[in-house]
């Protein structure tokens, strides 16, 4: 819907409808003046939901929660000053973990800046290096050359946020007055020049060929592929680091059908999907963090090669170990991201495991001379440890930290989506989730791996989706109570899991926890809040979970609308203890 009530209403409602023409289905709306014609432009949309969010951190990490579920691009809109600048931590995350954003800023005319008009500040390049692209768009003019332009220009962002990797794309938008849609003789003259669907015709081009842009680059081939295994490796591995794919079934099929071509063994990350499809792949490998604290055990099982699926995981230990021994590791991946932090004897293959798995599939003349042994070492080593961490998981009737992430591996519902909360949960969850058959989809901030827009960006990926779960401590979730005012505009379900050990647990496995002051006050920094009462002002469910029992009587069936919290309330010095005295004893089990 073209809007020629005036110049803002027409340049604004181009803007939007160029977006919903390509794909655009959900904005994320701050209130503000300077923004106005835009809200206006979205508001009348209706092919496109638009979400009011009062605070604007809270506002674009609810966007990258929608964007990380669908894939496709999520608008985020502000008004001018200082607005923006909340969206930051956001658009660092979505650069890092490779997450489609269309930020859009609202701004005070040039003439206005400078002069203390007020509520202006330099917005021009706010965001540095981390949006894929960023301009200023022209001042609003109803002149048919200049529309074109922008039409253009939307285009440009659009495709931006997808390649050469999908990220944030930055657009500042200057307005003059009147913000209000206040009709002007002028612009309504210019309906009868304008003809819509003239106008949008290579909209529909573009969609017609989005899949076309999906396709990376691929570097890979048969000749690669015979270069690779030319030196006859026979202690080869697989590691399958952090990943979110949009089809994980399809990735998870891809790893194991390299896996077992080869024969080699599959180290999974924990907030890898293949941990949730463990039917699909037989050398999985889900307990390597433990298994290499056994220096006798390691040693053995030092590979000669490593194909690194995409990001490293989590476990210090295992990158540890890897840099001691070099092994030769070929990273597969298929953006331009350099995911070698070991700086070891890398090369990266721009190319996607699907990809990686059909070339080896066709490469039948390659012979593998792959140490049978060698996997046999290693999956009985899995075998053993699990079944120590299962039997030892199973004994503890108290309410322990490391048994949360254990136990709800095995008790979501099929295909639950769940968001893991930096820090200790993510760790926990490295250690101790089970290999199942749930299709469990993990969800995680993993880019800059902050605490910031927790709650929101959970919120984001439950949003109209099936029944969600968060994983969080309680550190993380009150950096951002701020989430709990979507509460009203939230449609669908999420159930927190709040542990609760008062402070920050992580903190407690480092060498500073020894220190004490200034540790306490400054590194575990207990707030001593009453999340009961705090839910209460929320309007928001809270229970305190004292049992296991009662923790999978809540998880199965989850309810299908609200918001809810379950607190487990631990010992953040007892938990710590508990992992530095049996980690290191189960390795050797």
């Amino acid at each position: 819907m073209i809007d020629f009530r005036n110049t803002n209403t027409l340049w604004s409602s181009i803007l939007v409808e160029t977006w919903q023409r390509l794909g655009l289905t959900t904005v994320v709306i701050c209130p503000g003046s300077r923004s106005t014609p835009l809200t206006i432009a979205f508001a009348q949309n209706h092919k496109i939901e638009a979400i009011p969010v009062l605070d604007e951190r809270s506002a674009a990490f609810f966007a990258l929660g929608i964007a990380k579920k669908t894939g496709f691009p999520v608008a985020v809109v502000c008004t001018s000053g200082t607005a923006g600048a909340n969206f930051f931590s956001a658009i660092i995350e979505a650069k890092e973990s490779r997450i489609p954003l269309l930020i859009l800023t609202a701004d005070r005319p040039p003439e206005l800046r400078e002069c203390h008009a007020g509520q202006a500040i330099d917005q021009v390049k706010l965001y540095g290096n981390y949006p894929n692209w960023q301009t200023e768009l022209a001042m609003p003019s109803a002149e048919i050359g200049m529309l074109n332009y922008l039409r253009q220009t939307a285009i440009h962002a659009w495709e931006n946020s997808f390649f050469p990797v999908p990220g944030p794309v930055h657009i500042n938008i200057p307005f003059r007055d009147p913000l209000a849609p206040i009709p002007e003789l002028a612009t309504e003259a210019f309906r009868s020049q304008f003809n819509t669907e003239t106008f949008f015709d290579n909209c529909h081009f573009f969609v017609a060929n989005i899949e076309g842009f999906w396709d990376k680059k691929s570097l890979q081939s048969e000749r690669i592929m015979t270069e690779i295994f030319a030196q006859n490796y026979n202690k080869g591995i697989i590691i399958a680091g952090i990943a979110q794919p949009q089809f994980p079934e399809t990735y998870c099929h891809a790893v194991a059908q390299i896996s077992q071509t080869l024969g080699w063994p599959v180290l999974a990350e924990g907030l890898s999907p293949l941990r949730n499809y463990s039917q699909l792949n037989p050398y999985l490998i889900s307990t390597y963090d433990l298994i290499i604290r056994n220096q006798e055990i390691a040693e053995k099982l030092t590979p000669d090669m490593v194909i690194q699926i995409g990001e490293l995981p989590i476990s210090k230990n295992l990158r540890t170990w890897l840099e001691n021994t070099q092994p030769r590791r070929w990273i597969i991946d298929p953006s331009d991201r350099n995911f070698d932090p070991l700086h070891g004897k890398t090369s990266h293959l721009r190319t996607s495991v699907e990809a990686l798995a059909s070339v080896l599939a066709k490469t039948k003349f390659i012979e593998y001379n792959s140490s049978k042994e060698y996997l046999q070492l290693w999956c009985n080593t899995e075998a053993k440890i699990r079944k120590a961490i299962d039997r030892k998981m199973a004994g503890i009737n108290n309410i322990l930290e490391p048994k949360a992430a254990w136990l709800i591996s095995q008790i979501l519902p099929t295909a639950t989506p769940i968001f893991i909360a930096n820090s200790m949960p993510v760790r926990d969850v490295e250690f101790f989730w089970v290999p199942n058959n749930l299709n469990i989809q993990p969800f995680f901030n993993r880019g800059a791996n902050g605490i910031d827009g927790t709650l929101s960006t959970a919120l984001g990926i439950a949003y109209r989706n099936q029944s969600s779960v968060m994983l969080t401590g309680d550190l993380a979730l009150l950096h951002d109570t701020n989430g709990f005012l979507l509460k009203n505009k939230f449609i669908g379900h999420l159930t927190i899991i709040l542990i609760n050990n008062n402070g920050g647990g992580i903190f407690e496995m480092l060498p500073i926890a020894k220190f004490d002051p200034p540790f306490e006050e400054f590194f575990a920094t207990p707030q001593n809040i009453n999340f009961s009462q705090l839910c209460a002002t929320y309007d928001v469910e809270h229970e305190i979970v004292d049992s296991w029992e009662q923790l999978k009587q809540r998880l199965n069936p989850l309810p299908s609308s609200g918001i809810r919290v379950l607190e487990l309330q631990t010992n953040r010095r007892e938990d710590a203890k508990w992992r530095k005295d049996n980690l290191l004893k189960l390795s050797s089990s």
